[in-house]
């Protein structure tokens, strides 16, 4: 059986306009979901030239040009200002996700150590934890009564780097952090408006007055928790001790208290908010696929029995791994990477401007109909082992590529093959008749209005 031809569930997509909107629904699109606005064409096209208030913009989805923008040419390439405009105001502007040049490889080679992958197998037991506790959670759900995938996946990945990062709760408010980092994402899609029409941030729009101050609150959390650890280490020591203890290894350079608070706010959002909303995804496309289910069923049985997982299972979990990678190709959490060009400069045939935006649209090169059978089917079996290399590099980037590549994705795979495994072999989720969740970008990609699922006991 090929892999066209193998059983599979293909979830009701968007739809994409065939042209470029006009600029007054494209602004209300914008809001609503950046997402829409992408024309079909991304779907099709190697590269695709856009214009918007009179400026180009460059989208490229050969995987060919992509290695080219996010690696081999990525010193020509940096992220482009509405990283800054939308991303800055929260995790500040010389973090390791926002900085550039110097200031981001220094912090690039000394946050390197933590993230070992010996290291985050030693914070297994405590996503294993975390995971049970959420299991035991739904299956307690009332009969018929649905519950938020998604708000319980973030509590679940929230409870992991509150634990691996911080040693615990202690006197940390998780709820109220994690309804901030929610609200700040509501405002993105002003920001992007405004960053297309080259306005001014100072400009009022619905949810500012609020996302700033939840911005604040943010901020002052992570100084007071970086000021408190300096005071008293962790009896055992955590990432945040190993934050504190890092130096750059060229030339001894650590981090300041506010580069460790800015550093620690980008981990603990980007930490939690990817892996789960890739989680989310995943579990909700399995409970659409029987087979699928009953396969990885088969398989958390064969390699952990019924004692907890640990990691020892870890790397013995294969098709637990590829049904996460499946979920993250047809479901990015972070749908679209933006750059701008430094220079004058050319990209495959195409003569490029300097400060023009080059956009990765990393969706739609996972949907794109030259780099995927099926490309809008959810088929695990494409990342098979025997299979997996066979794709092109630059065609699947769920944690980015090059230097700039996610810093925690080895972190967020591990932690997500534990969740997951821990939470399907206990919960039966059934998704709600007639219910298609939307994806709608803010930054990652979020189920518009949650993922409501039926939870039981298995």
């Amino acid at each position: 059986m090929t892999l066209v031809d193998s059983p599979r569930f293909t979830p009701h997509g968007l739809d994409h306009p065939v042209e470029q909107l006009k600029p007054l629904r494209f602004l209300r699109t914008l809001i609503r979901n950046p997402l829409e606005t992408w024309p079909q064409a991304l779907f099709e096209e190697r590269s695709l030239w856009l214009n918007f208030a009179s400026r180009p913009l460059l989208f490229v989805m050969d995987p060919a040009l992509v290695e080219e923008v996010l690696v081999s040419r990525a010193e020509i390439f940096p992220k482009a200002p509405i990283v800054q405009r939308a991303i800055g105001a929260a995790v500040g502007t010389k973090s390791i996700f926002t900085a550039e040049g110097a200031d981001w490889r220094w912090q690039r080679r000394a946050s390197s150590p933590p993230f070992r992958h010996s290291t985050i197998l030693g914070f297994v037991p405590a996503m294993e934890t975390a995971a049970a506790e959420m299991a035991g959670r739904l299956a307690a759900s009332r009969p018929g009564e649905p519950v938020d995938l998604a708000e319980a996946m973030m509590e679940t990945t929230f409870e992991v780097i509150v634990s691996t990062m911080l040693s615990g709760r202690g006197q940390f408010d998780v709820e109220r952090f994690g309804a901030e980092i929610s609200h700040y994402f509501e405002t993105v899609g002003w920001v992007a408006a405004l960053t297309v029409l080259r306005l001014p941030m100072w400009l009022p729009y619905p949810g500012k007055r609020r996302a700033r101050a939840g911005n604040r609150f943010l901020k002052a959390e992570m100084a007071r928790v970086v000021a408190e650890r300096r005071a008293h280490p962790s009896p055992t020591p955590d990432l945040l001790d190993a934050l504190i203890a890092a130096k750059d290894p060229e030339s001894g350079r650590a981090m300041t208290d506010m580069e460790l608070a800015d550093n620690l706010l980008t981990f603990v959002v980007a930490g939690h908010e990817t892996t789960a909303l890739a989680l989310t995804w995943a579990l909700w496309l399995t409970a659409n696929a029987p087979d699928v289910e009953e396969r990885l069923l088969a398989e958390i049985a064969e390699v952990a029995a019924t004692g907890p997982i640990t990691e020892a299972h870890v790397d013995r979990l294969v098709y637990v791994k590829q049904v996460i990678q499946e979920a993250m190709r047809l479901y990015p959490p972070a749908p679209l990477i933006p750059r701008i060009a430094a220079e004058d400069t050319r990209l495959g045939d195409v003569e490029v401007k300097a400060r023009t935006p080059v956009y990765v649209p990393v969706y739609a090169v996972h949907r794109h109909r030259l780099l995927w059978d099926a490309p809008d089917s959810f088929v695990p079996e494409r990342f098979a082992p025997d299979r997996a290399k066979t794709y092109a590099r630059g065609a699947y980037l769920p944690f980015g590529a090059g230097p700039r590549i996610c810093i925690g994705a080895a972190f967020a795979l591990i932690e997500a093959v534990v969740i997951f495994a821990t939470i399907l072999r206990v919960v039966k989720l059934s998704a709600i008749p007639g219910h298609r969740p939307k994806p709608n970008t803010r930054l990652t990609l979020r189920p518009d209005g949650g993922m409501p699922m039926l939870a039981a006991r298995r």
